[in-house]
């Protein structure tokens, strides 16, 4: 339909391009403080400062050299408040690329599928319907060119996404929406979500102005009716019904890695072993801090177990059960950059989900709107067809590499610092760490 101004009709697909042109401008523009710090933006995490400085290592693939605080906000605590106690001042950078590993492996049974990973990170799960799939092309685009992954989430699987499969996750959830035979069979890595460090033991809510005529075909339910995800897999109430999910994905797909996203309770450490003995590759710890801006206020701050206290407790008590090394340990839930992730292997990860730090990269302003049909004005989180539009997913995986490289030039200057040679001689090495002085807030809402 044309939207008529004035005596002209102007297509859609001219705003469309007209807008974008000014989204990518201020996306350029923003982190050059030629027009301040924005008041309205950002919060304790995730300060605006935070914020413009993603904009800006997504822009240029480099630390940033704006003078804004690039590293931790100003919530009071969490990683905040952690610092590295540094051993001597770190290598230049043309040197530091042949002489620090950053790899990981997603495999340490000795049995299956060797997979390693270039980087200690993937990409966390948005669904299409959370997140436009614009915005999902762009992560998957991205994903293959860092050689790593990037996830589907409980959304199911959109042929789109077909010709990234090698570096495709999918997301086996409570509402088994679009899960099939053949979405299984194709990925390298499938992943049982049990809970949502956002909103454990609430399930997932997509709220009805969000579930259009492509969301409700791929989630094979009905256009415009909220769609909610149960609480638990009522098929599993045990380690052994558990192992027999994961048995279920083997017999489907021998060569996939099963990991398990469980949330944070208090006796996180008995639930972490549980996974181990049922046989799955990957604990995916998700803390309370992660979630988009449809996660409710009162779960995320009060249910679940902050990140930075779940790893140590999993990592000791799995090294206290000799099985340390025999499964990959993956934080999310607020990791928002390159010394977060750094901070989290160093307690006891070996690496980390990342979701809201793409979504940022390519222009989130965290609004908080995420729940909304057209409430994301930058076309991220939108199920509508032409804001969409506004990430052209090229340009989008453009920008998340480029923040990659950035935080991979952080993690050798660390890890340089620290006298290290691999990323995996960072793991439990919390002698590493320093509580650092509180510093004033620089708050601007």
């Amino acid at each position: 339909m044309n939207v008529v101004s004035g005596s002209e009709t102007v297509p859609p697909d001219h705003l469309i391009k007209k807008h974008s042109s000014l989204i990518r401008n201020g996306l350029i523009e923003l982190p050059t403080l030629k027009y301040g710090i924005p008041l309205a933006m950002g919060n304790f995490r995730w300060t605006a400062e935070l914020i413009l400085t993603t904009y800006e290592q997504a822009n240029t693939g480099l630390p940033p050299t704006s003078g804004l605080e690039y590293k931790v906000g100003v919530s009071g605590g969490g990683f905040d408040v952690l610092d590295f106690k540094m051993k001597s001042e770190p290598l230049p950078d043309d040197e530091l690329e042949k002489a620090i590993d950053l790899s990981i492996s997603l495999n340490k049974q000795g049995i299956g599928r060797k997979i390693d990973i270039p980087l200690p990170v993937y990409g966390g799960g948005m669904s299409l319907g959370s997140v436009s799939l614009n915005f999902m092309l762009a992560r998957a685009i991205a994903a293959q060119y860092l050689k790593t992954f990037t996830s589907t989430g409980e959304g199911g699987y959109p042929e789109e996404l077909v010709p990234y499969k090698d570096h495709i996750i999918t997301q086996v959830a409570t509402g088994l929406f679009g899960v099939r035979e053949e979405t299984i069979q194709r990925a390298p890595v499938v992943e049982f979500k049990y809970a949502q460090g956002a909103k454990p033991g609430l399930g997932g809510h997509l709220l009805a102005d969000k579930v259009t005529a492509a969301v409700a075909r791929m989630r094979e339910s009905v256009p415009f009716t909220s769609l909610y995800s149960p609480s638990p897999f009522h098929s599993v109430y045990s380690v052994e019904d558990h192992r027999k999910h994961v048995d279920w994905i083997k017999t489907v797909n021998p060569r996939a890695l099963v990991s398990v996203k469980v949330s944070t309770p208090k006796d996180v450490d008995m639930v972490a072993i549980g996974i181990y003995y049922a046989g799955a590759h990957i604990i995916h710890l998700d803390g309370s801090y992660g979630g988009t801006g449809a996660a409710p206020e009162i779960s995320k701050k009060n249910i679940a177990m902050p990140i930075e206290f779940a790893i140590p407790i999993v990592h000791k008590f799995l090294e206290s059960e000799g099985v340390r090394d025999e499964i990959v340990l993956i934080a999310s839930g607020g990791i928002r950059t390159a010394h977060d992730v750094a901070k989290a292997i160093a307690l006891g990860a070996d690496g980390c989900v990342i979701g809201t730090a793409e979504a940022i990269a390519v222009g989130c302003t965290h609004c908080g709107n995420c729940e909304r049909g057209r409430g994301c004005q930058v076309g991220i989180t939108t199920t509508d067809p032409e804001l969409s539009e506004y990430i052209h997913p090229e340009w989008g995986a453009r920008r998340i590499i480029n923040l990659y490289r950035s935080w991979c030039i952080q993690w050798r200057r660390i890890l340089s610092a620290l006298e290290l040679k691999s990323i995996r001689e960072l793991r439990g090495q919390t002698d590493f760490l320093v509580y650092k002085k509180k510093r004033r807030k620089r708050l601007n809402f």
